[in-house]
């Protein structure tokens, strides 16, 4: 199966640039993974398509400022710093721009000297290892000195960074958010459980190695970057309950996805569990656990769209796509849903 497979145009303007002020108003794509039918509404809406018995399942992760802008000490060269992962302590695995000068050894400032660095080492794709030394908490400076890590095709500056988070938002460690959640605020959470249907929160730390484009020809050369998740007892008991009784468990992003479908075993049981995931989903893969996604739109040859086609046929979705487009839905990250039921 070839990356262009999973082409389709997109007028730059439908790239959305910034929140809806209401973050349930955006609009809702129903796709029925059947048939392809698709039928146009408002996010809020989202509650006429989940049945009592139903497992709704979130990704609690919450995005740390991960960008951070300082200066190499001893030059006035500007660098950019991107946290992806933590590694130990204060060790972090990182994105560096310009990286060619930033060799092992070299010592970086942030803030006026209220946080340093030094890289320790070069690591698969260029990437570094910095060692970093600051007097307090960690997180609490991060928080001062550090930006949200927007998708490059957003150019505009946000004016409140929760609106890059989650409502439920709670486990810090994300590079990026898991966006199809952006959608819910909590008058909508508290509708879905007054109707009966449970809400299962898991987390994966979304990594940007989710968002880095396919290069290769071939997607099945395509390697994921791995990242960490977790479901507690609670969460995997009411999935669990979900398939036992004949409903449907219903994740919110791919990040949900990726997670309840990387501990599921082959009958789509799940334990309480916690590691590492490398899992790419594309077009003739069996699904184990999930059985619908509210997803957002994503860009032409992703990782992301690959995912969303093998729930519901490569043809399916790049209809839906093209009606889109027609309808002039707001794309990508600060965008309008989708739901695959």
């Amino acid at each position: 199966m070839k990356r262009t497979d999973f082409y389709y145009e997109l007028p730059e303007e439908l790239i959305a640039q910034d929140p809806l002020e209401d973050r349930s108003s955006s609009r809702l794509l129903v796709l029925d993974r059947k048939s392809g039918a698709v039928s146009h509404h408002v996010f809020r809406e989202i509650t006429e398509y989940l049945k009592e018995g139903d497992c709704l399942v979130i990704n609690d992760t919450k995005v740390i400022p991960a960008r951070l802008l300082g200066s190499k000490i001893g030059t006035d060269a500007k660098i950019e710093v991107l946290l992806l992962k933590r590694k130990e302590n204060n060790i972090w695995e990182t994105l560096v721009k310009p990286g060619k000068k930033m060799k092992a050894g070299a010592k970086l400032s942030f803030g006026d000297g209220l946080l340093t660095g030094e890289v320790i080492d070069i690591v698969e794709e260029g990437n570094r290892l910095i060692r970093f030394s600051f007097e307090g908490i960690f997180e609490e400076i991060l928080d001062q000195l550090g930006k949200m890590p927007l998708p490059p095709y957003i150019t505009h500056q946000l004016q409140d960074k929760n609106r890059y988070q989650t409502v439920y938002a709670k486990h810090s460690g994300s590079a990026a958010a898991p966006t199809a959640g952006l959608h819910f605020t909590p008058e909508l959470l508290r509708a879905i459980e007054e109707r009966g249907i449970e809400i299962a929160k898991v987390t994966l730390h979304v990594g940007l190695g989710t968002f880095r484009p396919v290069k290769v020809d071939e997607i099945t050369d395509h390697h994921m970057h791995s990242e960490f998740y977790q479901i507690d007892e609670e969460a995997a008991k009411k999935i669990n309950r979900a398939k036992e009784t004949g409903n449907r468990v219903i994740c919110v992003g791919t990040t949900s996805c990726r997670t309840i479908e990387s501990a599921a075993d082959e009958s789509g049981h799940l334990k309480a569990k916690s590691g590492w995931t490398d899992i790419f989903i594309y077009p003739g893969y069996e699904f184990r656990a999930l059985d619908g996604l509210i997803t957002n739109f994503h860009l032409p040859e992703s990782t992301l769209i690959m995912l969303v086609s093998a729930l519901a046929g490569r043809e399916n979705v790049l209809a839906a796509y093209e009606e889109a487009v027609k309808e002039r839905y707001r794309f990508f990250s600060f965008g309008d849903a989708m739901l695959v039921i």
